[in-house]
């Protein structure tokens, strides 16, 4: 049985990220976002080209899956239902309903992940990424339960310490 993690940006900096992926024995790092970068001084270690290179250094590999990526009009309606609530991006704690739904209807039920699982290490671990801190809060935690649902894939939530 193969254990994956997942990771966010939000909370981290380059060092605490890198370290945090190595704690977990990560050989291989799966970038879900649509748009790969992050606004902010804070968080340009996260953009895509510094980041492969940081990995690459690291000896972690790194993988793009944009067909997991929400669409920008699934974005816009979560961050429709997060003006509703009053909370910003960096502080969601949970998705939208209908976000969910329209997220497992639209890009989940027509993904094959067959490919994913096939591509884990066979030492070490595999990380699902992307931005928000809290699995809750984001997409990669509806691929993970379909990952441990349809391929028996245990899950590991990083989040910074």
């Amino acid at each position: 049985m193969h254990t994956m993690m997942t990771i966010g940006v939000y909370g981290f900096d380059g060092e605490s990220f890198l370290r945090r992926l190595r704690e977990a024995d990560v050989r291989l790092l799966i970038d879900v976002r649509q748009r790969r970068g992050v606004r902010g001084p804070d968080y340009a270690w996260a953009n895509s080209r510094r980041l492969q290179a940081t990995l690459a250094q690291a000896r972690i590999a790194y993988a793009h899956r944009p067909e997991l990526a929400p669409t920008t009009e699934l974005r816009q309606l979560q961050y429709a239902e997060d003006d509703r609530r009053g909370v910003g991006k960096r502080s969601r704690r949970e998705l939208a309903d209908a976000y969910t739904r329209r997220y497992t209807a639209e890009i989940l039920d027509a993904a094959d992940l067959a490919p994913v699982v096939s591509a884990l290490p066979g030492s070490g671990n595999a990380a699902l990424f992307c931005v928000e801190r809290d699995p809750e809060a984001c997409h990669r935690s509806l691929i993970a339960r379909r990952l441990t649902e349809r391929h028996g894939v245990m899950i590991e939530d990083l989040r910074p310490r």
